[in-house]
């Protein structure tokens, strides 16, 4: 691991809000407010003209603009064959993730100078093409992604380090078990973590990355259109412009439902108007569906980790969407514990990432540190342990049933990194190359798998017999990204390995990118 020069910091890419945080002199996370003296930036892009983007503004302002130049929920397309094509470009989620990367280096970088190295944090339940997605934004961005970290780790670092526990033996080796339910604009996750002062260790986690405050104010959009159409027989959600506008003003009312028990929804279509009022009772149970999902996925994760809610020091909430009440009291009711509220579910994650930087930083042999002494002495002793949030598998053929299947090799909750070696063996005389697909999932068949690519192993040496054996090893590493290497056992050579990725950016694509990326202006 490099450093590049400059200032090190931790970074939440959200679905609907990003914000970024660093370790000040005296060791505390602190997040930087942006330009506009927020500690929050919107994940919302602007296409305007030639090499000119608004990262940020206001959704009443996007939502008066032409829904084609708008970009939002552009995290719940990480990782996919998602396009746009703007100023004669055909431009990806990668790409554009950098360019709310670039906004939020650009505007710290006014408060705390240069800044060259990240954590970019994502969900536990972001697969190797996602992870791969995200990284790629940072390099795009002009940054060097020391690291990426799941999001419920980082808000776990940033509870423990403002309660006191993290790094500090005084106290001796006491073990604390903390559930944290991470519900944002876009993402879900559950995390069980065990640590120590100096040891960190996740249990089990799972999660839904298409999950989020978004879909509660989907469905209350959904009810206010519906109520429009049995009144003018007309759907608002069917014209871009006025589904904007509904799902901005929806948004508005879902906040305030937070705080008062009714409000009004005015809905304004084809010169036709509907106010709608939405008590919070039926808020509620129109989405009660959608939390009932968080809580299934809840009591999963204490299952697997083999632990009863009874056990748990502390159920911490992280993200804006714990803010509805009802959330809040789920969760409650399915621990019995009430929930730990002392995190900004704002900025933890991004001041867990600056943590988790620090404690990178502290390891980093011979790097002149701005950071305190007694800060480094508190972190580099800090050991974490996460765990993988998919399996790792090939597709083989079952002799017995004559059909492929998913032989998954790593589990899921598998302790990171870890590695699996297999022995395949030539099917034929002088072969020079094998063919694997390699997925991630744990369902026996691959097409419910996520498939991560075509893995080549090629330049075997020649004259090799047929049935001559190759070792392949799979990995995940700390990051949760996989690795494949082979070797040829006859030789004992190391042969070439490509992956060729059914989604995700070449390295040339990355490269051409970064330069495009680098002519925009960023408001």
């Amino acid at each position: 691991m490099e450093f590049a020069p400059g200032r090190t910091v931790g970074i939440d890419l959200g679905t609907t809000f990003s914000s970024i945080a660093y370790l000040n002199e005296q060791g505390e996370p602190v997040p930087i407010k942006n330009e506009d003296d927020e500690l929050e930036t919107p994940s919302l892009i602007l296409l305007l003209e030639s090499g000119h983007v608004i990262v940020g503004p206001s959704r009443q302002r996007a939502a008066m603009e032409d829904p084609d130049r708008v970009v939002e929920r552009i995290k719940r397309h990480m990782g996919s064959e998602y396009k746009r094509t703007f100023d004669g470009q055909e431009i990806t989620p990668e790409f554009l993730s950098a360019l709310i990367l670039k906004k939020l280096i650009q505007d710290a970088s006014k408060r705390i100078g240069k800044i060259g190295n990240a954590v970019i944090t994502v969900p536990y339940y972001f697969n190797d093409q996602r992870r791969k997605a995200t990284q790629d934004a940072g390099r795009i961005a002009g940054l060097n992604v020391i690291d990426i970290i799941n999001e419920p780790t980082a808000a776990t670092l940033a509870y423990a380090w403002q309660h006191g526990h993290l790094g500090r033996t005084e106290g001796g080796k006491e073990e604390r078990l903390c559930l944290v339910y991470d519900l944002g604009g876009g993402t879900f996750d559950v995390t069980l973590v065990r640590y120590t002062p100096t040891h960190f260790r996740v249990l089990a986690t799972d999660g839904d990355v298409l999950l989020g405050g978004l879909d509660w104010t989907d469905r209350l959009a959904e009810y206010v259109a519906k109520e429009f159409q049995d009144k003018y027989q007309l759907n608002p959600l069917e014209d871009p412009k006025a589904a904007q506008i509904l799902r901005n003003d929806c948004e508005v009312a879902k906040l305030a439902l937070s705080e008062e028990n009714q409000v009004s929804i005015t809905c304004r279509y084809q010169q036709r108007t509907l106010t709608v009022p939405v008590t919070r009772e039926q808020f509620e149970s129109m989405t009660a569906d959608l939390l009932q999902r968080t809580i299934d996925t809840l009591h999963l994760v204490l299952d697997e980790a083999n632990v009863e809610a009874k056990d748990l020091d502390a159920v911490v909430l992280v993200g804006g969407s714990t803010l509805m009440p009802r959330v809040r009291q789920a969760v409650q009711e399915a621990t019995g514990k009430e929930p730990d509220r002392s995190l900004s579910p704002y900025t933890a994650v991004a001041q867990g990432a600056a943590i988790h930087a620090a404690i990178l930083e502290a390891k980093h042999r011979g790097r002149q540190s701005a950071m305190a002494e007694i800060v480094r002495k508190r972190l580099s002793s800090v050991r974490e342990e996460n765990v993988n949030s998919h399996g790792l598998g090939i597709v083989v053929r079952d002799p017995k049933r004559k059909k492929y299947v998913n032989h998954v090799m790593i589990p899921k909750n598998s302790p990171l990194p870890v590695k699996i070696r297999r022995v395949f063996h030539t099917a034929h005389e002088n072969q020079q190359r094998i063919n694997i697909k390699v997925t991630e999932g744990d369902a026996p068949d691959p097409k419910a798998c996520s498939l991560i690519g075509n893995c080549y192993i090629t330049d075997l040496p020649p004259g090799l017999p047929k049935g001559a054996p190759v070792e392949i090893s799979y990995a995940f590493d700390t990051a949760g990204r996989v690795r494949v290497r082979a070797k040829d056992l006859t030789s004992g050579q190391e042969a070439a390995i490509e992956i060729q990725r059914r989604v995700g950016l070449t390295e040339e694509q990355v490269d051409a990118y970064t330069r495009l990326a680098a002519e925009y202006t960023v408001e």
